[in-house]
């Protein structure tokens, strides 16, 4: 006899990631999964819809869920009742680029109430029925921001720094229910989102901002970061088919980075734990070596090297 398909629950799935994930989770040929998409917006659900044909009304259900408002976590949950969560992803989250000048507390906190806050909101929801079953698994889509700083970064690898503490010390507690906890962590994702977050703050007047960390984020970032997205950027289809992996083991791990060409930049801090190789070197490769830093980029483009880890 079948086992019964097992219920997702995927937070931000009006773009990017979470679109495709869901899209994908529905499509299965092996009818595994009934997927949950929910997204702030349901005006927003046109591109959703598109995408997952006929697998909408089937293995596809679309609902509004707001990650920031305990009502609208309550609500969304209501309407499934009765159908357990038995993998729930939490995808929503914003960006924050810019001088740390220019920011306001209120946008930062406005980051971690969406990108930490509403994680935590989502877990605390659902974590009570997996406990009484004794299965789930708890997927939250990180960052490789979560294992490393990045300039003009500051608040947004915040928040990623505090999913990855919370994840990794609930996951000890939940092995003893049986619940696993997954942290993928993609690196450069090159989506409609981003493209335009980096137009719209290369536009911006930043008046409190010292005219020497200006021209630092004009003249070094921005061009840096092009570079990055598309020497070693990912589609959002590339990551999502790790995360698919990532819940169809049997074995979940605990983290998993989704980009192989990523790594480079990221081993630094592990072979260092003291955290100086890496700023040392992250200083250097930004201030005093750029074209160095343009030539390795260029580098880990070639197309002979992977795109993805894959998970086992």
């Amino acid at each position: 006899m079948a086992s019964q398909p097992r219920r997702v629950l995927i937070s931000g799935c009006s773009s990017g990631i979470g679109l495709e994930l869901a899209v994908l989770l529905a499509q299965d040929p092996r009818q595994r999964y009934q997927v949950v998409a929910t997204m702030r917006d349901l005006g927003k659900k046109e591109s959703l819809e598109a995408a997952a044909g006929d697998t909408l009304g089937k293995t596809l259900s679309i609902a509004q869920l707001d990650v920031c408002s305990d009502e609208s976590v309550a609500n969304c949950l209501s309407r499934i009742e009765g159908q357990p969560v038995d993998v729930l992803v939490n995808n929503a989250g914003v960006g924050l680029v810019g001088p740390l000048e220019e920011l306001s507390l209120a946008t930062m906190q406005n980051v971690f109430n969406t990108n930490f806050f509403g994680a935590v909101r989502l877990v605390k929801a659902v974590l009570p029925g997996m406990k009484r079953r004794r299965q789930g698994h708890i997927v939250v889509v990180s960052s490789v921001m979560g294992l490393q700083g990045v300039m003009f970064n500051d608040v947004y690898a915040a928040s990623k720094f505090a999913l990855e503490g919370f994840f990794e010390s609930l996951a000890i507690q939940l092995r003893q229910f049986n619940i696993f906890v997954s942290m993928v962590e993609p690196g450069p994702v090159a989506t409609h989102f981003e493209g335009k977050l980096l137009a719209q703050v290369s536009m911006t007047e930043f008046p409190d901002t010292d005219p020497d960390t200006l021209g630092y984020f004009r003249d070094m970032y921005l061009p840096a970061s092009r570079e990055l997205f598309r020497s070693v950027g990912q589609s959002p289809r590339d990551v999502a088919q790790v995360i698919a992996k990532v819940i169809g083991s049997t074995r979940p791990p605990l983290r998993r980075q989704t980009n192989a060409r990523y790594l480079a930049l990221t081993v630094l801090k592990a072979v260092d734990p003291s955290g100086s190789l890496y700023v040392r070197t992250a200083h250097r490769l930004l201030f005093h070596w750029p074209h160095l830093l343009s030539l390795g980029l260029r580098c880990l483009a070639c197309s002979c090297l992977p795109t993805r880890v894959r998970p086992e």
